[in-house]
């Protein structure tokens, strides 16, 4: 009997410590993801300066510790107030990362991100979610400085010129993807052309000392011939880089008889 009744109790003594250890399983905690080294930037570049371009990609990558299997990562970049321009669009990004390579424990999520070219320069919020199987979450946030690809500065443009003569044009070109060329092209605003007067349109497309340059001065004289009737004339100046974006300047100038 007592050999029995001890069979008993160590049997009973076993299934309770069981009963135990699967208790104390069902209740493990799962920590939440923990994402580091979280950087991003011009991408052509895997830049860690928080700068991009408008018409280029952001480069972004992060490290992510994760106990339960990650279900999904959440991307999303939007502007700050920022005034939107004629030709312009708001960008409002947000997109959920479901590859399998992501639903794993502790992935790294590396992406690159296209910059629409017709957005308005500015600082833009990054902000990226993990969730794990478990719905447990975490996110972390910066900001990117979108920048123009072309910028022009310094201008210097004479107002007015006398029929016969020139006139002087410069400004300053950076272009982070080169030049490709610079356009200026000068019409007439409704002048009608008077006796010995021919209409005058001038277009031209400049590259030597500027193709591929990423810094560089524009600075020409640009003749008016005798025969141009007077008045009104606007004038479009176009930079072009080596990716195709574009950047424009326009103002006016006054041909006059003398």
């Amino acid at each position: 009997m007592k050999t029995n009744f001890k069979f008993l109790a160590f049997i009973t003594f076993l299934g309770l410590f069981l009963n135990s250890c699967s208790s104390d399983d069902d209740n493990v905690a799962f920590n939440a993801p923990i994402i580091s080294n979280f950087e991003y930037g011009e991408g052509s570049e895997h830049s860690t300066e928080q700068v991009a371009y408008k018409g280029s990609d952001i480069h972004l990558e992060a490290e992510i510790n994760a106990e339960a299997k990650v279900s999904s990562i959440t991307l999303s970049i939007h502007a700050h107030d920022l005034t939107v321009g004629d030709d312009e669009v708001d960008w409002d990004f947000e997109q959920v990362f479901t590859d399998s390579n992501y639903l794993v424990i502790n992935p790294t999520f590396h992406e690159h991100i296209d910059v629409p070219a017709n957005i308005p320069a500015g600082e833009y919020h990054i902000e990226l979610i993990v969730t794990d199987e478990l719905g447990n979450s975490t996110e972390i946030e910066g900001h990117i400085d979108v920048l123009d690809p072309i910028t022009l500065s310094d201008f210097s443009i004479d107002t007015s010129v006398v029929r016969g003569s020139d006139f002087h044009a410069e400004f300053m070109v950076n272009a982070v993807n080169g030049i490709h060329n610079i356009t200026v092209d000068i019409h007439a605003d409704g002048i009608t052309p008077g006796e010995g007067e021919v209409e005058w349109d001038f277009e031209q497309a400049y590259e030597e000392g500027y193709h591929e340059q990423t810094e560089v001065e524009f600075h020409k004289h640009i003749d008016v011939p005798v025969t141009a009737p007077a008045g009104e004339y606007h004038m479009l100046f176009t930079v072009e880089d080596e990716n195709g974006n574009t950047k424009t300047y326009e103002t006016h100038i006054d041909v006059t008889a003398s």
